[in-house]
């Protein structure tokens, strides 16, 4: 039976992936911000420390190529769950996206959605992968399904940018949780 939130899930392979980013992460100090979020840094909404992969990166780098080769497949794989999407979703591009880092007592503490304005209308589906499991808070919280996603290394999520799948981050009580997030969009 097709999931009825729409949101698809597998695993990353190798889940060596993870490993990797969170090494790059950590080993490129000088490009991480604080919690970037589409108007600006907002730490009273995101409360992250944020790495930003460039398009040009994900061609030139090995691990951001590995990563993004995985993630294609996952969506090749949501798309046969849901086939009307090969009548209107034609083509996908990955633009930019965020490796996030929220240490304990960090999460995204607004609800939110992915396409929410005139600068964001070109997203189709958001995408989310846990770099490491989490025991303790962390959750994502999808608030109309009142479904919490406990964090698991590799654990690889697509959902559609719509307001139907408005969600938080739940805050994070012990340890550390990385992930890697951002978009399908419709081509331009």
């Amino acid at each position: 039976m097709k999931n009825p939130n729409f949101i698809g899930s597998w695993n990353i392979e190798p889940i060596s992936i993870c490993d990797d980013f969170i090494c790059y992460f950590e080993s490129n100090v000088h490009r991480q911000e604080k919690g970037i979020t589409h108007s600006g840094i907002k730490l009273d909404i995101k409360d992250s420390v944020d790495m930003t992969i460039a398009p040009l990166e994900m061609k030139n780098n090995i691990i951001i190529k590995n990563y993004t080769d995985e993630l294609f497949k996952c969506y090749l794989k949501y798309v046969e769950e849901w086939p009307i999407l090969k009548e209107f979703v034609s083509e996908v591009r990955i633009g930019p996206f965020n490796i996030q880092k929220y240490s304990k007592g960090q999460h995204f503490k607004k609800i939110h959605c992915e396409r929410s304005g005139a600068a964001t209308m070109n997203r189709v589906f958001a995408f989310m992968t846990y770099l490491n499991d989490v025991q303790e808070g962390g959750s994502t919280y999808f608030s109309h399904y009142d479904l919490e996603i406990q964090p698991r290394k590799g654990l690889t999520l697509i959902w559609p940018a719509e307001w139907t799948h408005a969600h938080r981050g739940n805050i994070l009580k012990a340890g550390n949780k990385y992930i890697i997030t951002g978009w399908m969009d419709f081509p331009i």
